[in-house]
């Protein structure tokens, strides 16, 4: 069990990390030739140009200037001052939104803090509790310990001031939550209002469409919409399985990549032809020319590609059941989302429109029918990989402890038992094995997503950071404390009766605070100081900025650094505030490392959501409602472990008036779910329509079709500037073949109007003369 100078050798460490991570990223920061890692997201949008271009030669590349290197920790501030209206249109609500979660921490936890250390403080010092059990050699504990709700004795009266503090500290909470989620919603709002056009606006997807043996997907979705949206049904493009296509067109780039770097190489020496072997990863096999077989290659390439895409095009069996259907305006899309079309509730299912960027492609090929079983399959194979994982997470974290490490290799006693190296172990060890042993979990996580079905990357990320929350609450909160205070009161266990074994967890679950507190330094001291460095990406650029870049375009792809990545970094912040609501009334020492973690993340996210990070997508925080139930569910798992607790403790007066907090909590958590949900999963009819009306007025004469027309084309039928294959106009034939399939079908009873397609109106039903 780690001590006080176990944590302060901890803290030291992870400090001094942190520090040095600082340090470098100042200087590579300040040398042109990494400027377009660290400032990226200015030269995608144009507004930065290299540094590197003029000047002496090796000014291009080194930074000569030596004050600049004085004012290392300069960005800082610099970071802060960016107003947060001009930081939503410079990044977007998505990026603002989620820098508010820290900020929602540093609220929540900064009253708490002081609260807990002013009060709960000195009522757990002024005890011996834990003095005596160390005499009598029943349990173990530290001096951390004392300053926790185990030093307080069985029966005492001073449990009533923890259960004060605990309807104190969920107070304030719920109360920082509710204008929180007030504000988010209206940030919300204010932004779908003003926020340009885009093409999600005007669009819905529809899927599950039923089979008809008479007529193509995109001649049976017009119809039907012609039928019951006649006045404001404008266009609509059918979903097409281009999985195969999209590997080869992938597989065709990386080729290219190939050659370009071949050429490059060859072009600096020229004195020979570059010879490659065709074997495993170029180990053996048949030595070619490079240039000449990756040619060949690509042109064979092309046309397999040119070959697949005519059968896309052409065969029937290609086109998806699912259309994404555009309106002509706004307040049409949101009926049309929002409502149930048919008596059939499982057939012609609507939904808004992911905005294209965001659609997930190779996922609506998946028929609507199997994402069930898909769901099931996955709820199945993620409550096996969570309960699996305990067994070698315990196991890793078993061996970084002195007797572990001791058991494991005896030769190392000698070494691990010096008072110095003992405190790394303790202190620091523990913390980093585990955030090495979880390295791998969000990609595991993410292809469960995709596997899943989710059509947009926004609900694949919602959905992993879901998992990977529930993953670290199962596996790195309870496994944690419950397998470590089994383990460290073996002996205990071992020599006392039955029934006063949950007396001696009671004692001990308090205890593995020290744990966290090591945890919380590497992961979100160091770890947070980590991610300014930006490593891979920079290491990526320089690699293909040498050896692939040939044009601006390829240089601009080569320093993509990516998004915030939700997925990874929420969850990981809602195991703080986890962390935080249980052990302020129980343990208040873990509460200043928490602060020092979400003051430091707020600040270098900012930075690089201000130079960096460049967003997938836009959803308009649609996540917020996740943050909010994740921190409501760990006031109400904090409320419920302290009633355990207390428990244990014989405070049979004080613990019965815990039970209405989680009674409390739940319905404050349905209250803010029905006055401010709704503006995260709706759109206002009033919103769409004021919108609507404006932009007539401003632009009368707006082609509407044509700005739709495109928009939500598979991106392999899109033109490319490097690529003569997809040009405008083979797009244009792609959306004309892809939806003139042959018909059998005589008679139209159900089109009211012309159809696009053929022009020709239902010989049943009176022509309304409208052109649609």
């Amino acid at each position: 069990m780690a001590t006080l100078s176990d944590i302060g050798v901890s803290a030291g460490i992870n400090i001094l990390s942190a520090f040095i991570f600082f340090i470098i990223f100042a200087v590579l920061r300040l040398q042109p030739f990494n400027d377009r890692v660290y400032f990226s997201k200015w030269y995608l949008k144009g507004l930065r140009s290299s540094p590197s271009r003029g000047g002496p030669f090796v000014q291009r590349f080194v930074n000569l200037d030596f004050r600049a290197y004085l004012k290392f920790l300069n960005w800082m501030p610099e970071a802060l001052k960016m107003p947060e209206p001009e930081l939503i249109d410079h990044a977007g609500l998505d990026s603002v939104v989620y820098l508010r979660i820290y900020w929602l921490g540093l609220k929540i936890f900064v009253p708490i803090a002081v609260l807990a250390w002013a009060v709960l403080v000195p009522v757990n010092w002024t005890n011996n509790t834990l003095e005596l059990a160390r005499q009598l050699k029943n349990v173990t504990s530290s001096d951390i310990d004392k300053l926790s709700v185990s030093n307080i004795p069985e029966y005492s009266m001073r449990f009533w001031t923890h259960i004060v503090m605990a309807y104190a500290f969920t107070i304030w909470t719920c109360y920082v939550l509710m204008k929180e989620y007030e504000t988010v919603a209206n940030m919300r709002l204010q932004f779908v209002a003003s926020e340009a056009r885009r093409p999600d606006q005007f669009t819905v997807l529809v899927r599950n469409v039923p089979p008809d043996a008479d007529e193509s997907v995109s001649e049976l979705v017009e119809h039907f919409f012609l039928v019951n949206h006649p006045d404001h049904y404008l266009t609509n493009q059918v979903v097409c399985n281009a999985n195969k296509l999209a590997d080869l067109v992938k597989k065709k780039k990386k080729m290219q990549n190939w050659l370009d770097y071949y050429q490059l190489k060859y072009s600096r020496n020229n004195s020979q032809r570059i010879m490659v072997k065709l074997g495993f990863l170029g180990l053996w096999g048949q030595k070619v020319d490079a240039i000449e077989h990756y040619i060949a290659e690509i042109d064979k390439m092309s046309k397999e590609i040119a070959k697949e895409r005519e059968e896309v095009v052409k065969d029937p069996k290609s086109i998806m059941p699912a259309s994404f259907v555009s309106f002509k305006t706004r307040w049409a899309a949101a009926v049309c989302a929002q409502t149930q079309q048919t008596r059939n509730p499982t057939q012609w299912l609507t939904e808004w429109a992911p905005e294209p960027r965001d659609v997930y492609w190779p996922n609506l090929a998946i028929p609507y029918v199997s994402l069930t079983v898909r769901r099931l399959l996955m709820h199945v194979a993620f409550f096996f990989l969570t309960f699996f994982f305990i067994i070698p997470i315990a196991f890793v974290q078993s061996l970084a402890t002195i007797e572990g490490i001791v058991k494991a290799a005896p030769f190392l006693k000698v070494i691990v038992e010096d008072k110095f190296m003992k405190s790394v172990i303790q202190g620091f060890l523990p913390g980093i094995a585990l955030k090495l042993f979880l390295i791998f979990l969000p990609s595991i996580l993410m292809i469960m997503s995709k596997f899943e079905g989710f059509t947009s990357i926004s609900s694949l990320e919602r959905r992993s950071a879901s998992r990977y929350y529930i993953f670290n609450f199962v596996n790195v909160f309870l496994a944690s404390v419950i397998t470590g205070a089994a383990f460290e009161q073996l002996s205990a266990f071992l020599n006392q009766s039955p029934n006063q074994i949950p007396k001696t967890i009671g004692v001990a679950i308090p205890m593995k605070a020290t744990f966290f507190i090591t945890y919380i330094m590497v992961d979100g001291w160091a770890g947070v100081a980590g991610e300014i460095l930006m490593l891979k990406p920079l290491i990526m650029f320089h690699l293909k900025n040498t050896f692939l870049v040939k044009t601006e375009k390829d240089r601009e792809e080569a320093m993509d650094p990516g998004s915030i990545g939700f997925n990874t970094g929420e969850p990981r912040i809602q195991l703080y505030f986890l962390l935080g609501l249980v052990y302020a009334p129980v343990t208040p020492m873990l509460l200043p490392f928490i602060l020092v973690f979400f003051a430091l993340a707020y600040i270098v996210y900012r930075h690089q959501i201000i130079n960096v990070y460049n967003q997938e997508y836009e959803s308009a925080a649609a996540f917020w409602p996740d943050v909010h139930g994740r921190v409501i569910a760990a006031l109400i798992i904090s409320q419920l472990l302290l009633m355990g607790l207390l428990g244990t403790k014989h405070a049979a007066l004080a613990a019965p008036f815990l039970i209405a907090l989680p009674v409390l909590t739940i319905g404050f958590h349905h209250f803010c779910k029905g006055r401010y949900e709704p503006a995260f999963i709706r759109y206002p009819l009033q919103e769409a329509k004021m919108k609507d009306t404006l932009e007539n007025a401003r632009e009368p004469n707006l082609n509407l079709r044509g700005y739709l027309q495109s928009a939500y084309v598979h991106p392999v039928f899109k033109g490319d500037e490097d690529d003569d294959e997809y040009d405008d106009d083979k797009v244009g034939k792609f959306e004309e073949e892809a939806i003139i399939v042959p018909t059998k079908r005589q008679s139209r009873r159900n089109t009211p109007a012309p159809s696009r397609i053929s022009g020709e109106s239902s010989p049943s039903l009176p022509f309304s003369g409208k052109e649609v």
